[in-house]
């Protein structure tokens, strides 16, 4: 048998890494996909690749955050090789050796915000922003769009992207006001820079593969066909299945791999999914066969039944008011994005992050400068209750003389913190060090 498409395939259960023997993140998520991926002989299909993960540094991960008090203090070697695991996915296609990957890694990433002071949504870095700031670093410039299917609202990722026009995000997930981390608005558009990219479908729950699919095929591809990507990537949690327990959705193994075969994404990484043996083998295989272009028809849950999980006809009405909702965002953008900016030189963006597993609470102002030239320099002031604050500065990759000036000055202004971090990303240097005392 031979794929049609080239696929390269990442694994990395990370033995030795969870947050307890009996959390529903731990290596098993990924021993029962990998038993059933050789059970189907998935592993002598031709075309598809077993690659091993690499090493991401502490560099690639100060591109993406601030991490307090530093890198090495938080990370542990299985969140290095995670990282590493999609800057490979990341190579193997950018590099033409693979048309498409599937980094199925964890620990995941998608909660994982710029700032960093511990563990929230069992994750620590954003894999992910990770693997694509180092891509744009080594590839160049990219015009990239995160869709995550993740049941979660993928926050880390928004947070990371808010102002980045180069980058597309659409989170479709169970609505925020039913299921951590509570976030997810259709009002969340994005920060001046990128006003209208970032894309929230908060859905009801018990939303199943009639109104997932129906989100897909009425916004999100109308949206990617105008928007004409470089780079497609699935952020593929799979804890919209109906046997997770941690969620409220109806989602089946054939609802994902004929998600991904309508979506056709360059690169797919694993984010959640907590089904450790009724959904992640059988949701891991539809996907790993849609992504090579070969049958998946026969995937099924051994336990499904489509008429137990259909969706009701309220949640598809629901759903259908929702999309409407978030495609006219889409298509009114521009003037949303005047209103939103008009007479404005900065935009001011106040929020609480808590952090669940790590128990603690933090504050911060982020501040983004509204720039013609440019998406603009931007600056994060952030404290928690345990003592630590930081200022955290970000000259974009596209930045114009003035906001690279204006990052400097800020940076080596800064005072009152406890730590101070620059992102210069046009020149690819990243700076920590204690702040200055009043």
């Amino acid at each position: 048998m031979q794929a049609k498409n080239k696929l390269g395939l990442i694994f990395f259960p990370a033995f030795d890494w969870a947050i307890s023997a009996t959390h529903p993140e731990r290596e098993e998520r990924l021993l029962y996909t990998q038993d059933q991926i050789l059970e189907e002989g998935i592993s002598d299909i031709a075309g598809i690749d077993f690659i091993n993960p690499g090493l991401a540094t502490e560099h690639d991960i100060s591109r993406v955050h601030f991490c307090y008090p530093d890198v090495n203090s938080l990370l542990t070697e299985s969140h290095f090789i995670a990282a590493g695991g999609v800057m490979k996915a990341f190579d193997t296609v950018c590099s033409g050796n693979s048309d498409k990957a599937f980094a199925l890694i964890r620990p995941p990433g998608h909660h994982a915000q710029r700032v960093v002071y511990g563990d929230r949504g069992f994750c620590i870095i954003n894999t992910e922003a990770v693997g694509l700031a180092y891509a744009r670093h080594k590839y160049g410039d990219k015009r990239v769009a995160i869709i995550d299917t993740d049941c979660h609202h993928g926050d880390g990722t928004q947070d990371i992207f808010w102002n980045d026009p180069d980058t597309l995000f659409i989170s479709f997930h169970q609505d925020g006001r039913t299921l951590y981390p509570g976030t997810g608005s259709a009002k969340e558009l994005g920060g001046p820079g990128a006003f209208g990219y970032n894309i929230n479908i908060p859905l009801p729950p018990n939303t199943g593969d009639e109104g997932f699919l129906y989100v897909l095929e009425h916004v999100v591809m109308p949206i990617l066909d105008e928007y004409k990507p470089d780079l497609i990537v699935n952020s593929a949690g799979q804890d919209n299945h109906y046997t997770d327990p941690l969620t409220n959705m109806n989602f089946s193994a054939q609802g994902y791999a004929a998600l991904n075969s309508r979506l056709d994404p360059d690169i797919a990484v694993l984010e959640g999914g907590y089904s450790i043996q009724g959904a992640l083998p059988y949701v891991n295989t539809g996907i790993v066969l849609a992504m090579a272009g070969l049958d998946y028809s026969g995937v099924y849950e051994p336990d499904y039944d489509q008429g137990l999980w259909q969706q009701s006809k309220h949640v598809s009405s629901m759903v259908r008011r929702i999309a409407e909702s978030v495609y006219e965002n889409w298509r009114r953008r521009e003037k949303l994005a005047a209103r939103y900016l008009s007479k404005r030189d900065v935009i001011t963006r106040r929020r609480n992050v808590y952090y669940d597993t790590a128990g603690i609470m933090e504050s911060q102002v982020q501040t983004f400068k509204v720039c013609a030239h440019c998406p603009g320099v931007d600056y994060v002031e952030s404290s928690n209750d345990r003592g630590a604050s930081l200022l955290g500065v970000t000259i974009p990759r596209q930045a114009c003389s003035t906001c690279q000036e204006e990052g400097y000055r800020l940076y080596e202004g800064a005072k009152g913190v406890a730590r101070r971090y620059l992102q210069d990303r046009p020149s690819d240097q990243y700076f920590a060090d204690e702040g200055v005392k009043d």
